[in-house]
C-alpha cells in the first residue's frame, strides 16, 4: 500500500501511520472518518483519516476501501483495556468490516483490528461500521481511532469528561462518558442501539450537510445542528467570505482556509453547546409544573424565538395519568404558557393562557403532536393563516401569525407526548431552517424531561395526598358531650405520606374513645402499618376493651405483623356521665388537660409504657376526673420535637399555647400550629386531636332497675315514656316506647340473678342501653310468618338511628339511638 507523502507532522513527533498529533485539551481523542459509496470507494475522507492513515484526502477519495484498510498478521495477546470484551477477539479486517465492505452487513457492527505498513510499523486500530440508508450514492460510514492513542489517555489519567472532536470538517461528536476507556467501551453502544434506518438517516444527514453532531445520548435521538446564526455576525461574515474563497474545483485547498473554515464551524458549535446548556439551568430548578412551564418559555425567548406558547395535555395539568397510544382530534390541549416580545397585550386577548381546546387533523399542530417530530413552516401564508385562525372562534388571529416563520416541537419524555411548543419569528428575522429545526427539538427534549419530572412529581404527590387523606379519619366536629377538632401535617414536601394519625370512637354509654399514634419512619410503609394498627385500634375499641388491655393487644399484632416497625400510641376514653378520662400510653408523649375553671394547663401524668412493637412490656392505665369545659389536647412528637433543642422546651410550649383563649376549637388549634408548627428544622409529620370535654348533665339522664320479672316490661314502657314526653320530646314517646319493651323483654328472658338496668341519656341524640348479666350477645335474625322468636331486634334494626351490643365485664349492654328532632 502506498501511504503517499506525510504531511503536517507537528514539531517533535514523526509523522506516519498512527501518528496521531497531542491533542491540547486532556481527553481528546482524533477519530478518523471514511466513507465509502455503493461502489465500494472511499467518497469522503476526514483530516482524522488523513492523521491516522497518513494519506492524504487527494489520494484517498476514488480509491477501493479495501485497498486503503488493509490489515494481516494474529493480534497479540494484550490487555483489554478497551473493554470491548468479544470485540477485542477480531482479527485482521474481522468478518464485520469484511462484510460492512462488501455491503452483506445492514447493521452497524464494530471491532479491532492490526494496521500493518512497511516497517513493521502496526497500529492497533478500534473502528465501527454504520450502513447508510436511502437514495444518495453513500453506503458505509466507517469510524476509526488509534487504540494505543486511547490507552495513553487512560494511562496518563486523562479528564473525566472525553470528547471526541474534529473527525471531519465540521463534523464533531460530543459523549458524556467518563475516561477514555469508558469511551473506547460505550462509544460501538451508542449507535447501535438504535434502529438500522434511525442510524442509518443520521449519519448520511452529518455527511450531506456537512454539519456537526451536538451530542450522543443512548436513549435520546442524535440531533445533528449546523450552525444557527451566531453572535458576532460581522465578524463571522467575514471570516465566512474569505473561507469561501475557496480555489477553483480540481486545485488543492490552502490549509489555512481550510482550517479556518473548520474553526468556524467549530466556534458555531461551541456556541450552541453554550445556548443549550444556558438552557438546561434555566429550566428545572423547580418540581412545580406551572413554574417549570414558564421558565420553558422564557428560556427560548427572545433569543431563539419571539413567540414561544406551551399546549399541555388536560390530564397533565391536572397531574392525572392519561391513556396510552397517541393523542387524537377529541385530545384537549391547554395553552399553558405564552412568552412574546410583542407590545404588551397583542396576543392577551386574542390567545388567552388556561383555554383548552382540540386540534383537527389537518392542521400542522396535529402532526406534531401525533408524530412526535418537530414540524416546520418557512413562512405562514395568508392561506395558512387563515387555516389556522378557523380554529379560534370569534378570534382573528392572523394579523398575528401570518408572514412569521412556526416551527412547532413536541414535548416528550419516554416516547410519550406530553404537549408542544409553538414557535413564531417576526417576518423580518431570518426563518426557520432545518438546522433550528434540530435545535428547536433538542430543546423540546430537554424541556420535555424536565416537564415530566415536574408531571411525576405533582402526580405522586396528589397520589400521596390522596392515601394519606384516605388513612386518616374524617371526625365529626360533635360527639356525645365532646366537641373535637383535628390537624394533620405532613412532614416535608417530598414525605407527604407519613405513619401519623388520630381517631375518636363512639363506644357504648355516650363514651368516646380518643386515639394519637404515630409510626415511627416516613413513606409509604410507614403509612401501610400505620393504616393497619389504626383499623385494629378502631375494632377493639368498638368491642369496648380497657386501655391498657387494647393496647396490650395491640402490641401482641405488631409483633405478628413483624418487628420492622415500631409505633407510640395515647389511647383515652372520655365518659361524659362520669365527668373522667381513663387513658393509658405506649411511648407517647403525654397529652396536656387545659382547665376551664382557672384556665391554667398541664401534661397529665401518665406511666409512660413502652412503644407497640417491643413486646413483653406491661400498660398501665389511669383515671382522671374533668370538668365541663376542659380541653384535652393529644399530638404527635413532631409538633414538640426540633432536632438540636430538647423536647422539654416543645412541651412547655405546647402547655403555654394550648391555654392560650381562643374564640373556637378551631381557632385554639392553629394557636398551637402557629406557635409549634412553623418553627425552623421540623421535618417530622404532625397529628393534633383537641378534644373540649363539654359532658352531659344529671337531669339528661334516667336509669331504672327491673327486676327478672316479665311484668317489669311494663313498668320500662312507661317510666320510658314518661320521661321522653318530660324532655319534650313527644315524637320519639311510640317509637322508643316499643325499643325498650323488646329489649327489656329480652333481657329479662335471658338474664341469671342480676336486676336489668335500663338507662336514657339526653346528648345529641336519645340513647337508650339495657344491661344483663347474660354474656351472649344478641344476633339479628329473619324471622318468617309463623316463627315467634326473632322479630325483636329486626323491630330495633328498623326503627333506630344505630344500635349495637357489647360485652362488659358483668355480661352485655345493648343499646339505641333516635335522632333528635329539628327544634
Amino acid at each position: 500500500m502506498d501511504h503517499g507523502t506525510q504531511r503536517d507532522a507537528p514539531p517533535g513527533r514523526r509523522a506516519g501511520p498512527g501518528a496521531v498529533p497531542a491533542d491540547p485539551v486532556a481527553g481528546r481523542v482524533p477519530l478518523a472518518v471514511v466513507v465509502v459509496d455503493r461502489a465500494g470507494l472511499v467518497s469522503h475522507w476526514s483530516r482524522g483519516a488523513r492523521r491516522l492513515f497518513a494519506l492524504p484526502k487527494e489520494e484517498a477519495i476514488g480509491r477501493p476501501a479495501p485497498d486503503l484498510l488493509p490489515v494481516s498478521g494474529v493480534l497479540p495477546e494484550v490487555e483489554d483495556v478497551t473493554g470491548y470484551g468479544s470485540y477485542a477477539a477480531y482479527d485482521d479486517l474481522g468478518p464485520g468490516l469484511e462484510s460492512s465492505l462488501d455491503g452483506h452487513l445492514s447493521y452497524p457492527a464494530a471491532g479491532r483490528a492490526r494496521l500493518t505498513v512497511p516497517g513493521n510499523d502496526r497500529v492497533d486500530v478500534l473502528w465501527w461500521a454504520y450502513p447508510l440508508v436511502g437514495p444518495g450514492r453513500e453506503r458505509l460510514l466507517v469510524l476509526a481511532a488509534d487504540a494505543d492513542g486511547l490507552r495513553r489517555d487512560h494511562a496518563g489519567g486523562g479528564a473525566q469528561e472525553t470528547t471526541v472532536e474534529r473527525m471531519a470538517p465540521g463534523f464533531a461528536l460530543h459523549t458524556d462518558f467518563p475516561g477514555a476507556e469508558e469511551l473506547a467501551r460505550r462509544l460501538p453502544e451508542i449507535l447501535p442501539s438504535m434502529s438500522v434506518g434511525e442510524s442509518a438517516r443520521i449519519v448520511a444527514q452529518v455527511l450531506e450537510l456537512g454539519y456537526p453532531i451536538l451530542e450522543f445520548s443512548q436513549n435520546d435521538r442524535v440531533p445533528v445542528t449546523p450552525d444557527w446564526g451566531v453572535p458576532r455576525r460581522a465578524e463571522r461574515r467575514a471570516r465566512r467570505e474569505r473561507a469561501a474563497r475557496a480555489p477553483a474545483a480540481g486545485e488543492p485547498v490552502p490549509d489555512e482556509l481550510r482550517d479556518e473554515a473548520e474553526d468556524l464551524e467549530y466556534a458555531a458549535v461551541r456556541e450552541r453547546l453554550e445556548f443549550l446548556n444556558e438552557v438546561s439551568g434555566r429550566i428545572g430548578t423547580s418540581l412545580d409544573l406551572s413554574r417549570t412551564v414558564v421558565e420553558v418559555s422564557k428560556a427560548v425567548v427572545p433569543r431563539f424565538t419571539d413567540v414561544a406558547g406551551t399546549y399541555l395535555r388536560e390530564q397533565v395539568v391536572a397531574g392525572e395519568g392519561f391513556p396510552d397510544g397517541v393523542p387524537d382530534t377529541t385530545t384537549m390541549w391547554h395553552r399553558v404558557a405564552l412568552e412574546h416580545t410583542d407590545e404588551p397585550g397583542r396576543w392577551d386577548d386574542v390567545v388567552p393562557v388556561g383555554e383548552a381546546m382540540p386540534f383537527p387533523a389537518h392542521t400542522p399542530f396535529f402532526q406534531c403532536m401525533t408524530s412526535g417530530e418537530p414540524v416546520l413552516v418557512p413562512r405562514i401564508t395568508e392561506e395558512m393563516g387563515h387555516a389556522i385562525a378557523s380554529q379560534f372562534e370569534k378570534r382573528d388571529i392572523r394579523p398575528l401569525i401570518t408572514g412569521r416563520s412556526m416551527l412547532l416541537v413536541p414535548l416528550k419524555a419516554r416516547n410519550v407526548v406530553l404537549g408542544f411548543m409553538i414557535l413564531l419569528r417576526h417576518p423580518e428575522r431570518p426563518v426557520f431552517n432545518d438546522m433550528d429545526r434540530v435545535t428547536g427539538a433538542e430543546l423540546a427534549a430537554r424541556a420535555g424531561l424536565v416537564l415530566d419530572n415536574a408531571r411525576m412529581y405533582t402526580f405522586q404527590e396528589n397520589v400521596a395526598e390522596t392515601l394519606q387523606d384516605s388513612m386518616l379519619p374524617h371526625i365529626p366536629a360533635r360527639m356525645a358531650g365532646c366537641d373535637i377538632a383535628t390537624r394533620y401535617l405532613p412532614g416535608t414536601l417530598l414525605g407527604r405520606v407519613g405513619g401519623d394519625w388520630f381517631d375518636s370512637v363512639k363506644l357504648p354509654g355516650a363514651r368516646t374513645a380518643l386515639v394519637v399514634g404515630d409510626v415511627m419512619g416516613h413513606g409509604l410503609n410507614s403509612a401501610a402499618m400505620m393504616g393497619q394498627l389504626r383499623t385494629a385500634v378502631q375494632t377493639m375499641a368498638g368491642l369496648d376493651l380497657p386501655p391498657a388491655q387494647l393496647l396490650r393487644n395491640l402490641d401482641d399484632l405488631a409483633q405478628r405483623l413483624g418487628d420492622t416497625h415500631l409505633a407510640t400510641c395515647l389511647y383515652a376514653v372520655y365518659d361524659p356521665i362520669a365527668g373522667e378520662l381513663h387513658l393509658a400510653n405506649a411511648g407517647h408523649i403525654p397529652p396536656v388537660l387545659v382547665r376551664a375553671e382557672d384556665g391554667s394547663s398541664e401534661l397529665i401524668d401518665l406511666p409512660t409504657g413502652a412503644p407497640i412493637g417491643v413486646g413483653g412490656v406491661p400498660f398501665e392505665a389511669v383515671r382522671v376526673p374533668v370538668a365541663p369545659g376542659d380541653r384535652l389536647v393529644m399530638c404527635t412528637d413532631g409538633l414538640v420535637e426540633v432536632r438540636g433543642e430538647d423536647i422539654g422546651v416543645g412541651l412547655a410550649t405546647l402547655c403555654e399555647s394550648a391555654a392560650h383563649p381562643a374564640a373556637s376549637m378551631d381557632d385554639a388549634c392553629d394557636t398551637i400550629i402557629r406557635a409549634l408548627g412553623t418553627r425552623g428544622g421540623r421535618k417530622d409529620d404532625v397529628a393534633l386531636l383537641m378534644v373540649r370535654l363539654g359532658g352531659i348533665e344529671s337531669d339528661a339522664v334516667a336509669e331504672w332497675r327491673l327486676a327478672l320479672d316479665p311484668e317489669e316490661v311494663g313498668r320500662a314502657r312507661a317510666a320510658v315514656r314518661e320521661q321522653v314526653h318530660g324532655w319534650g320530646l313527644p315524637k320519639l314517646a311510640d317509637p322508643a316506647e316499643l325499643m325498650v319493651s323488646e329489649l327489656v323483654t329480652n333481657a329479662v328472658r335471658h338474664a341469671h340473678s342480676r336486676p336489668v338496668e335500663l338507662r336514657l341519656v339526653r346528648a345529641d341524640t336519645l340513647l337508650c342501653e339495657v344491661d344483663d348479666d347474660d354474656h351472649e350477645l344478641p344476633t339479628l335474625r329473619s324471622a318468617g310468618p309463623d316463627d315467634e322468636n326473632g322479630r325483636g331486634l329486626r323491630v330495633v334494626s328498623t326503627l333506630a338511628r344505630e344500635w349495637g351490643a357489647s360485652r362488659t365485664k358483668a355480661g352485655k349492654t345493648v343499646w339505641f339511638e333516635l335522632t333528635l328532632p329539628r327544634r
